[in-house]
């Protein structure tokens, strides 16, 4: 529903494919010369193909779906894969015609320039789009018909994306006496009204359950008066957010939770990843990293270098985690259940940096080799934590679905650790599990690599801090 969306789809795709082929010519020239390449007509096919397999791979990948996108790295990953597979469709070409000029050189040149040119007009369309939605330019004015948690959230959806060109009115719903400060613009029943006086142009009925019944006659005035309306089901009253539609014979059936990995090739896929990530892992980085940090962390404080808790695991196992000694050894700490929280006392001056900078994880690619952990994943909490989350959250076995993993969709989205306060600690974890499912259900092999290459860019920055 966002405002030309497929005007824009098609001025992005044009705009690539156009890029493309300056990227191509360019890399040609600048590997051989233009008159080898005007000599070699065959080439041309391949520039041909490229521009067909671009077509596919970025509708395959959804490139031109991602206006919801907060990080640009996401963006940057989608290009990455794009050009991958360019690069895959030009060596398997070169490969066929037997081509002994055009080869590496080409290769690299054009990988090299697609990557950089479409990076660039993705940032131009991002700050452009921005620019021209602030100015009011092709914006619609939307109504929200009901301002309970989806009908809000749907709102601060539209307030964070610009891109999708809506100017949000209002809500209308039956208890907007008691919520005047809040956006909602009149009751229900008003609505005839309310599409005159705001000159609305565009509907979002976000009604719950009790409500459905005057769904008919909603989208009966809206259609009297030509706007355009969209229903959202009222389907978030369960925790999952993903659903799946299916036929069973003549039956459409709705599965309330949808599991990539309930298959059995990406489980295949994800375990390959594990143990060679992890292999890489230990053999360059930690056997060297881990004699040095054990040195800091005996020369800093007195105790074991490691520290290693029970956690529950997949199917709810128990397995023994690991990690780098961060706290100074308390007889106690077995006994009271107390989170480590920001300024925690408890905290050494070697752990405070191994915390921040996430390296206090690093042994745990130990339990990534053994299978007991993946590389992305839900973050294992010890059996404390998970009694007392338990509370919180009914759904928080479902995290149990899949192996708990070193980094995690959570944990880039800054929700690592607990805080003092009680009442904002109940709230991250609750969004902090809500994160942790949306990962199981949207999982892919390249949503596994974007969530590490933001845990490594947080490491550099030193934002992150563990459980």
């Amino acid at each position: 529903m966002i405002v030309n969306k497929r005007s824009i789809y098609i001025f992005r795709l044009l705009s690539d494919l156009l890029l493309l082929n300056i990227s191509f010519i360019t890399a040609a020239v600048l590997a051989q010369s233009l008159d080898i390449l005007l000599s070699r007509n065959y080439m041309f096919i391949l520039q041909l193909g490229l521009n067909i397999v671009w077509y596919f791979s970025s509708n395959v990948l959804n490139f031109y779906e991602d206006f919801s996108s907060r990080y640009f790295a996401f963006q940057v990953v989608n290009i990455i894969k794009n050009v991958f597979i360019q690069a895959i469709v030009s060596i398997i070409f070169i490969f066929l015609v037997k081509e002994d000029l055009f080869t590496r050189n080409f290769i690299v040149f054009n990988s090299f320039f697609v990557f950089i040119l479409v990076s660039i007009r993705s940032l131009l369309f991002r700050f452009i789009m921005k620019k021209l939605r602030e100015k009011g330019k092709n914006i619609r004015n939307l109504l929200i018909v009901g301002a309970g948690k989806v009908g809000r959230n749907f709102q601060a959806l539209i307030n964070e994306n610009p891109d999708f060109g809506y100017n949000f009115i209002g809500f209308l719903d039956d208890d907007y006496q008691f919520s005047n400060t809040q956006n909602v613009v009149g009751s229900i029943d008003q609505i005839e009204e309310t599409i005159k006086n705001k000159e609305v142009e565009e509907v979002v009925i976000a009604l719950s359950d009790e409500n459905q019944n005057r769904l008919d006659s909603i989208v009966l005035i809206c259609n009297r008066h030509a706007v355009r309306t969209h229903i959202i089901p009222d389907y978030f009253r369960y925790i999952s957010k993903k659903f799946k539609l299916s036929m069973i014979g003549n039956f459409p059936v709705i599965t309330a939770r949808n599991e990539p990995l309930d298959e059995v090739q990406w489980r295949f896929i994800k375990r390959s990843f594990d143990i060679i990530f992890s292999l890489f892992v230990i053999l360059f980085i930690l056997s060297w990293m881990y004699p040095l940090i054990a040195v800091l962390t005996k020369i800093n404080s007195s105790g074991p270098v490691l520290f290693v808790q029970e956690r529950v695991g997949v199917r709810n196992k128990k397995f023994k985690c690991y990690k780098f000694r961060t706290l100074h050894i308390d007889k106690s700490i077995d006994k009271i259940f107390k989170p480590v929280v920001e300024n925690d006392p408890r905290v050494t001056s070697v752990g405070r940096f191994l915390r921040r900078s996430n390296l206090d994880e690093l042994p745990q690619f130990f339990n990534v080799l053994r299978g007991e952990m993946s590389v992305v994943g839900p973050r294992p909490y010890p059996l404390s934590y998970e009694n007392k989350y338990n509370i919180i959250v009914d759904e928080i076995r479902l995290r149990h679905n899949i192996k708990p993993g070193i980094t995690g969709w959570a944990q880039i989205h800054g929700l690592r650790g607990d805080v003092s306060d009680e009442s904002e600690n109940t709230r991250r974890i609750t969004v902090r599990i809500e994160y942790d499912l949306w990962y199981i259900e949207n999982w892919s092999f390249w949503l596994d690599l974007q969530i590490i290459m933001l845990t490594i860019w947080q490491m550099i920055r030193g934002k992150s801090k563990g459980i």
